[in-house]
């Protein structure tokens, strides 16, 4: 895998992160369609890779009082979260998906193109199992038609996730 700068003029927080880590990572960009129903399915088919290999950044708000209140779960664009699964990776009794305004708030970035990396503010953040048994991931790089292939090794490093098995059917 090369590196790759982001072709766009001014990158991203994500581009910039990885730039700044010297990590290696490639830059997948695609022409969005705003007419699609599942921006990570769109990503998988316009990337030509299985959607399997394309990981979704979901946050849930945990109920807990603060900043703390949200956290990040990495999971493939073709299964779902599992809500129980994830409050148990957090030692929460429950999670429910985070509202998409706040979620864009906390992150600094726009619903369909939340990207893992350069998150405005960090939140604790897990990674589902299945994807630290693949050499390379591919997530946002944030904003929509944009993806970015690295290691998973280095995606969880950047984000200091901890990995548990949290996507659903």
């Amino acid at each position: 895998m090369s590196k790759k700068k982001n072709t766009h003029s001014t990158g991203t927080p994500a581009t910039t992160l990885l730039d700044r880590e010297a990590v290696p990572y490639t830059v997948h960009s695609y022409t969005h369609d705003p007419a699609a129903a599942n921006y990570g399915m769109e990503a998988a088919e316009a990337i030509g890779v299985p959607p399997a290999r394309v990981f979704k950044t979901l946050l849930v708000s945990t109920g807990e009082p603060g900043s703390a209140a949200l956290a990040v779960g990495i999971i493939p664009v073709n299964r779902s979260l599992d809500l129980k699964a994830m409050a148990t990776a957090l030692g929460l009794k429950k999670v429910e998906m985070a509202d998409p305004a706040l979620a864009e708030r906390r992150t600094g970035y726009v619903v369909g193109g939340i990207s893992p990396l350069g998150q405005r503010n960090r939140s604790r953040t897990i990674i589902d199992t299945s994807a630290m048994a693949l050499e390379t991931v591919y997530v946002s790089g944030g904003h929509r038609g944009l993806d970015l292939e690295l290691a998973p090794a280095d995606l969880q490093r950047l984000t200091e996730a901890e990995v548990a098995h949290i996507a659903g059917h």
